[in-house]
C-alpha cells in the first residue's frame, strides 16, 4: 500500500478523472455502456523510446524486446517474436504455416513486403476434397474433415520468410534471434486461459492424431490453466534450423518428416472422423520460395497507406473501402450515418474481392482499376441513404477494367459479374507489430489457418502443420480455385500508414475474412474519429462482408447506435468478438508507443525498451 500523501492523492485523482473522461467519451461516441467502456479503455499500451513490440502473447513480446535490447533492429525482433509465438501460442501461428511481412525502412523511407504465403503442392486439384463415399460427388464437410487431413496442408513459407527478411534487412543471424524461442520451448511457460481455451476447442481433432495427442494432451486430457508447458521437440527443430539453415526444413530431415506426415497422417487406431492423406512431396518443399513484392498503395485524408498485395486481398480491399468512404466527411456527420457509410463501403468492396481476386501469378486481376479513386466515385453512387433492400443485401461487383491503366479489354471480367463466394477462411492467425530505435517498423501477420491448423503435429519436431488449402474455393471457374503451385487468397492485412505530421503507424489483426474490416475500423477510428491508438484498437467493432447481416460485437446491438442502425434497416448479428489487433507508432522526435488488445482473445501484450509512461 503506497503512503498516502497529498502528492499521491493528486496523482490518483488526476488518473481517475482521466479515466472517467475517456469512458464518457467512449459512451458518447460509440454508445457502449459505461462498464464495457471502462473495461476496454484499459488497453495494453506503452510509451517510450529505443524500441517497442506488441503481440498477442507476453512471452513472445518479451522475446522481441530481448532482441531489441541486444542491439537488433525491428526485423530481428519481429522474427524473434514470431518464433516465440510458435512456442507459447502454437495454435494460431508457427513454423508450419505462412504469412505476410511488411517492413518500413527509415533510412530510405521505403516499404517492402515479403510474401510467405503457403503454396499448393503439385497434387492439388479442384476435387481434392471430394467425399469418396458420396454418390453425388459432394465435398467432405469443412469441419472436421476438410480442415484436418494431409490434403489441406500447403507448403509452409514461414521459415523462408524469416531467413529472407533477416538476410536482406536484419542485422543478426537466425541462430541469435531464435535463441529466446529455444529457451522458452525448453524451460517452459505457464499455460494461459487463452492457451487452454484453444486446446479445449480442438480436443476431438487433436485426439485423432498420435503426435498431437502426445504433445498437447496429458493422458488424453486438457491440462489446467497455470500448468507448466514445455516443447523440447520444437526446441530441437529451432536448433536444427539455427545450425543448418532453412535447407534442413525444405530439403533435409525436417522436410522428410513433413512429407511423411502429410502423406500418412499419424492417426490413432480408430479416429473419430475420416482423415484423408495429401500428396505433398519433398520436391514441392524444395520448389518453394518467398516473394519480395511491391506493396499496394493509396492515400486517405492526407495519410499514405501501404497494404499487402496479392495473394492477400487485405491491402486491395482495404483501399477500395477507404476510397469509397473517403467521399463522406465521417468526422462531421452523426455517428450512426458514418457507420452506415462504412458498412455499405465494406459491402461493395467485398463483392469485388470475392469476384476478382486471386493469386496474380495465375489470374489477371484488375488491381489498378479496383483501387482507382475514380472507380470508387462511380461505385459510391450505389450506396443508399439507408440499408439496401433485402434483394440487394448481396452487392454485385462492378466493372473495374475500364479504369485499368493497361490495355485490358473492358469486358475481361464479365464472366465473373454476380459471383459471390462465402469465405471458408479460418479465424485464427496472429499479428505482431515492432518498431526499433532507428525508426524502422514491421507489421507481420502469420498463420496456420484454423485454430490448431490441420491438427497434425509433425512427429518428433513439435509443430503443427497448416490447413491453408481450405482457403481455396472449390467451385470452378473462379479466381481462387486450387492449382499446383498456386497461393490461396488471404485476408491478412498488415498495414503501414505514414501520417502528414511524420508519424509512422503499423498495425494489423487476425480474424480470417474479418481482418480487413478490423483494419478499416482502426483506420477510421484513428483518423476520422481522432481516437488514440489504444482506443482505436479497443473500440467495439462491426464487420460487413457482403452478407445479409452485419456482424457486431456482443452488446453493440443494444446500444443507441446499434438500435439506430437497425432502424435504418441493417440486420445486426452479435458475435463474441472480431479480430485481435496490435499496433505501434513512431513519432518524428523518436519516441514511440505500442498497443495491443485489452480484452479480445484474453488480451495482448505491449512492451517498450525504455518506458516513459505506461497504462
Amino acid at each position: 500500500m503506497p503512503k498516502i500523501t497529498s502528492k499521491w492523492l493528486r496523482r490518483r485523482l488526476a488518473t481517475v478523472t482521466l479515466m472517467v473522461m475517456v469512458c464518457v467519451t467512449l459512451v458518447v461516441t460509440t454508445g457502449v455502456p459505461f462498464l464495457q467502456a471502462s473495461q476496454r479503455v484499459e488497453a495494453t499500451s506503452v510509451q517510450g523510446k529505443n524500441g517497442v513490440v506488441a503481440s498477442a502473447n507476453r512471452y513472445a513480446t518479451g522475446a522481441g524486446i530481448e532482441i531489441l535490447k541486444a542491439g537488433g533492429n525491428a526485423v530481428d525482433a519481429a522474427v524473434a517474436t514470431a518464433a516465440a509465438l510458435g512456442v507459447a501460442d502454437p495454435f494460431e501461428a508457427g513454423i508450419g504455416g505462412g504469412g505476410f511481412m511488411m517492413i518500413y525502412r527509415k533510412s530510405d523511407n521505403r516499404v517492402i513486403t515479403i510474401d510467405g504465403r503457403e503454396t499448393a503442392p503439385q497434387s492439388a486439384r479442384v476435387d481434392m476434397f471430394k467425399d469418396p463415399n458420396s454418390p453425388e460427388g459432394k465435398n467432405l464437410p469443412l469441419i472436421p474433415n476438410r480442415v484436418s487431413n494431409g490434403a489441406a496442408v500447403g507448403v509452409p513459407g514461414t521459415l523462408l520468410t524469416w531467413t529472407e527478411a533477416l538476410n536482406r534487412y536484419g542485422t543478426m543471424p537466425l541462430a541469435k534471434v531464435l535463441a529466446p524461442a529455444i529457451a522458452l520451448s525448453e524451460k517452459g511457460f505457464t499455460a494461459t486461459p487463452t492457451y487452454i481455451r484453444f486446446l479445449k476447442q480442438n480436443v476431438e481433432r487433436f485426439a485423432a492424431f498420435t503426435s498431437t495427442r502426445a504433445l498437447f494432451l496429458k493422458a488424453g486430457k486438457v491440462p489446467a490453466v497455470g500448468s507448466k508447458v514445455t516443447n523440447p521437440e520444437l526446441g530441437k527443430t529451432y536448433r536444427l534450423v539455427a545450425q543448418k539453415g532453412p535447407n534442413v526444413f525444405y530439403r533435409g530431415e525436417i522436410g522428410k518428416a513433413i512429407v511423411a506426415t502429410v502423406q500418412q497422417p499419424p492417426i490413432v487406431k480408430s479416429p473419430p472422423f475420416r482423415v484423408i492423406p495429401g500428396g505433398m512431396t519433398l520436391a514441392d518443399l524444395d520448389a518453394y520460395d518467398v516473394q519480395v513484392r511491391h506493396p499496394v498503395t493509396s492515400t486517405y485524408r492526407g495519410y499514405k497507406l501501404y497494404g499487402m498485395g496479392l495473394p492477400s486481398s487485405g491491402g486491395i480491399t482495404t483501399i477500395q473501402a477507404l476510397n469509397l468512404v473517403e467521399g463522406y466527411n465521417l468526422s462531421q456527420i452523426e455517428r450512426t450515418q458514418a457507420l452506415h457509410y462504412l458498412i455499405e463501403s465494406e459491402r461493395l468492396a467485398y463483392a469485388e474481392r470475392n469476384a476478382y481476386l486471386g493469386d496474380r501469378e495465375f489470374v489477371d486481376v484488375p488491381v489498378s482499376g479496383l483501387t482507382s479513386k475514380a472507380y470508387a466515385k462511380n461505385r459510391r453512387g450505389l450506396i443508399p441513404a439507408g440499408a439496401p433492400a433485402q434483394e440487394q443485401m448481396r452487392a454485385k461487383p462492378g466493372n473495374p477494367f475500364q479504369y485499368q491503366q493497361d490495355p485490358s479489354p473492358s469486358d475481361s471480367g464479365s464472366n465473373l459479374i454476380g459471383v459471390n463466394l462465402d469465405s471458408t477462411e479460418g479465424f485464427s492467425t496472429a499479428h505482431l507489430s515492432v518498431a526499433d530505435k532507428f525508426g524502422n517498423v514491421v507489421a507481420y501477420t502469420l498463420t496456420i489457418e484454423q485454430t490448431g491448423g490441420s491438427g497434425m503435429v509433425v512427429p518428433g519436431y513439435g509443430f503443427l502443420l497448416n490447413n491453408e488449402l481450405t482457403d481455396f474455393n472449390l467451385d470452378s471457374p473462379n479466381p481462387n480455385t486450387p492449382e499446383p503451385g498456386k497461393r490461396p487468397l488471404s485476408s491478412m492485412a498488415p498495414t503501414i500508414l505514414l501520417a502528414p505530421d511524420g508519424r509512422v503507424l503499423a498495425f494489423g489483426s487476425p480474424g480470417g475474412s474479418t481482418i480487413i474490416t478490423t483494419v478499416l475500423g482502426i483506420v477510421t477510428n484513428f483518423i476520422d474519429f481522432q481516437m488514440p491508438l489504444p482506443q482505436a484498437i479497443a473500440a467495439p467493432r462491426l464487420s460487413q462482408r457482403n452478407n445479409g447481416s452485419t456482424e457486431v460485437e456482443q452488446g453493440f446491438e443494444k446500444t443507441s447506435i446499434g438500435r439506430a442502425l437497425a432502424a435504418l434497416g441493417h440486420q445486426l448479428k452479435p458475435v463474441p468478438e472480431i479480430g485481435a489487433a496490435t499496433g505501434v507508432i513512431v513519432n518524428p522526435n523518436g519516441t514511440m508507443s505500442a498497443a495491443a488488445e485489452p480484452v479480445r482473445r484474453g488480451g495482448g501484450s505491449a512492451m517498450v525498451v525504455t518506458p516513459t509512461a505506461q497504462s
